[in-house]
């Protein structure tokens, strides 16, 4: 059965993007963002004057600079609603990581767009919410030439990359290691990933399924790199050690080379003009 708060959001946030680009100036849409992939594009593409607010709270180091000038708008998980209904928004953009019952919430007080990318092909569910952001500023042409310039840049890199090397990205969270499909490790750079061993199961809790490892599944994985979001430092918790799992892989007889990725970037962040290409500008200094 559909749920109904689904219906709801979907419902307000079409009927508030009707006028959505008359509650903006003539250039389009004011904005406040709670994701930051969405942000970072807007921001790429010369929009910056549009943006009111924008979450300070784990806010990537990419985009700090913007933290000075902006107004705080809350947390990705706790929008400041009061905030919002000051500003009036033309534009709030926010994702299932805010959850469908604060985006209705917050649709009361503005027009709501959900910017969440779905399942299917990386480049191209991308390059739709790219170009998707563009339209409404009617700067669609800008879209496709940044677009091109970025997929040229993902090409050079992987073509920088040496045959033949294996990665594997896993998930910490507080002191465990989950497998992680990543797709701009596995389909826009499309890195060879370790072979899992059959002794790794799915644990499912509520909607999500985690694939749990241990150093010891990582070292009999062996994979030239393996590449840490770290979920925890992300989100302010205890940081992974990363000397203490690269000497128990070493102790297991591994070669494996332990990165941990900008936890910031990754876990907060990704799917915009920005982020995708410093994202693979990161792996791919990662597994030279």
């Amino acid at each position: 059965m559909t749920n109904p708060v689904t219906i709801l959001t979907a419902t307000v946030a079409a009927l508030a993007l009707t006028g959505c680009a008359a509650s903006g100036n003539a250039n389009g849409p004011t904005v406040i963002s709670y994701d930051h992939g969405a942000l970072d594009t807007l921001l790429e593409l010369g929009v910056d004057d549009q943006i009111l607010a924008l979450p300070h709270q784990g806010l990537p180091d990419y985009l700090e600079s913007m933290q000075a000038r902006l107004p705080d708008a809350g947390s990705l998980k706790l929008p400041d609603q009061e905030l919002i209904g000051q500003l009036t928004p033309g534009l709030v953009l926010m994702t299932a990581r805010q959850g469908a019952e604060l985006q209705v919430e917050v649709a009361r007080l503005a027009p709501v767009r959900d910017v969440t990318l779905p399942e299917g092909d990386y480049r191209e569910v991308v390059s739709a919410r790219v170009t998707s952001l563009a339209g409404y500023y009617g700067l669609e042409a800008d879209a496709g030439i940044k677009l091109d310039a970025l997929w040229q840049h993902v090409a050079e890199q992987k073509a920088a990359v040496p045959a033949g090397r294996t990665v594997t990205v896993v998930t910490h969270n507080d002191g465990n290691l989950s497998l992680r499909s990543e797709p701009v490790v596995y389909e826009l750079l499309e890195l060879t990933s370790a072979t899992v061993p059959d002794a790794v199961q799915p644990v499912t809790r509520g909607e999500r399924t985690f694939y749990p490892v241990t150093a010891d599944i990582l070292a009999e994985m062996a994979p030239d790199t393996l590449l840490v979001v770290d979920r925890s430092a992300a989100i302010g918790g205890e940081p992974l050690a990363p000397q203490a799992l690269q000497s128990a892989l070493n102790q297991a007889g591994a070669s494996t080379r332990v990165v941990v990725l900008n936890p910031g970037l990754w876990y907060l962040s990704g799917g915009g003009l920005q982020s995708v290409r410093l994202q693979v500008d990161e792996v791919v200094d990662a597994v030279r």
